[in-house]
């Protein structure tokens, strides 16, 4: 019998676990989960889920969606991928982490299994989470994907809803160079006869998305068509907009901060509304539920504050789309000088990235202590192709806290490009 140490590095060091070696960890096929789910007796059969699906933007989707059904008085999972600082961040009933000992039992359980057909971490832990939330009888689990869609782990739902929120580049080595080939994939959780909705509206790819809806009956929503968000006003303390339902104009608050929030919150509240048909949701719920995500939630990663003497704000953004959407959150701050601490994986075309990235800063590259992790030195090289200029670091924290020496009170460091890195200093 394992302890949960022992039972933590068993999972990490002997699965092969994307986060830290890469496209080796992704199977291209669904037989490894059926085989699991079929063994403890098919879990994910016995509570209803909505499947969040989309290249950015799909944990805050999840969050919002799970702190309104919350306030609703539902018992409510989640299930999200990857974790900044526990495993167990992963898999959540109303905010509150899977048990130690859950893990533990289930993996001691399991191991003979996991012996013979040498499943994924990522395939291991949606089969944990579902006979997690099987046991613990849960209302509904808001499932995110973890890489595209179509042959995700987490595919093998039925749910209530299928939601998209955007499309753009990233993993193109497994998902496809081309956005209409992304959008094929992320699409192969549309199925027959349930409803589906897209967040963004992206001209170049609905095409993909009204097929697959059109071949599966399902009907089709733009997340514009059923809400639309007015004044939105963002800063350190969160964001404020207004809204119409039935004619009647709303004004909400909640605990997310940055502009990009926008599109995330308007995805959740088209699918709150659909959802209405399934759940007794009020506009007190709503309300509620918008105001505290992240205490509903235990929400993390995206546009954490961790500081304002200086400011310090950590944020996962690991790809263009993504950069994109915290440099106008930034444009929001004010400061002095811009520091940032980044590091990246090796297995990325970073150059969109580098593209992006502010000129006038100081630079702290690094390299996440994970396989994958880009060379701070290899690192620095590129980006200085780029005009971006600073020095190399041999950790993550070195980095941050040569940046926290040289910054003044009025600066603002940012710590972003990879998951791993913001991990690292959470």
């Amino acid at each position: 019998m394992k302890n949960y140490p022992e039972t933590l590095d068993y999972i990490f060091s002997k699965l092969p676990m994307f986060q830290r070696v890469g496209d080796k960890a992704f199977k291209k096929d669904l037989t490894n989960i059926i085989a699991l789910l079929k063994t403890l007796d098919n879990p994910h059969n016995y509570f209803k889920t909505i499947h969040i699906a989309g290249t950015n933007g799909k944990g805050s989707t999840t969050h919002i969606i799970a702190s309104i059904l919350q306030e609703s008085g539902l018992k409510v999972a989640c299930y999200t991928s990857p974790h900044y600082i526990d495993f167990r961040e992963r898999i959540k009933i109303n905010g509150i982490y899977i048990s130690e000992q859950f893990v533990v039992d289930f993996i001691n359980k399991i191991e003979p299994l996991i012996d013979e057909i040498k499943p994924s971490f990522f395939e291991i832990t949606v089969a944990m989470a579902f006979q997690y939330f099987k046991e613990q009888k849960v209302d509904v689990a808001v499932v995110e994907t973890g890489l595209g869609g179509r042959l995700d782990s987490t595919n093998i739902i039925t749910p209530l809803l299928s939601v998209i929120t955007n499309i753009s580049f990233d993993h193109t080595n497994m998902l496809g160079n081309t956005l209409a080939e992304i959008a094929k994939e992320k699409a192969g959780i549309i199925k027959p006869n349930i409803p589906v909705v897209i967040g963004e509206y992206q001209e170049e790819i609905e095409n993909v998305f009204r097929n697959k809806a059109k071949e599966c009956n399902s009907q089709l929503y733009y997340a514009k068509e059923i809400v639309e968000l007015y004044n939105f006003n963002s800063n350190f303390e969160g964001s404020t907009f207004e809204t119409y339902f039935n004619k009647q104009k709303m004004v909400y608050t909640t605990d997310l901060y940055g502009n990009y929030q926008k599109k995330n919150i308007q995805t959740a509240l088209a699918s709150i509304f659909l959802l209405k048909k399934d759940f007794n949701i009020t506009q007190n719920n709503i309300k509620d539920g918008l105001r505290e995500v992240r205490k509903n939630t235990t929400f993390m990663g995206r546009n954490t504050i961790l500081a304002t003497v200086p400011k310090i704000l950590a944020d996962s953004a690991h790809n263009k789309a993504g950069i994109e959407n915290l440099l106008e959150t930034i444009k929001q701050i004010s400061y002095q000088n811009l520091h940032v601490v980044y590091g990246t994986v090796a297995d990325k075309d970073i150059s969109a990235v580098l593209e992006k990235l502010p000129k006038k800063a100081s630079y702290y590259f690094c390299k996440a202590n994970i396989p994958r992790g880009l060379d701070a030195i290899e690192l620095k090289n590129k980006a200085q192709q780029f005009n971006l200029l600073g020095e190399n670091y041999k950790s993550v924290f070195l980095a941050f806290k040569q940046a926290k020496e040289n910054a003044e009170k009025e600066d603002l460091i940012l710590i972003t490009g990879s998951i791993f890195v913001v991990a690292e200093v959470l």
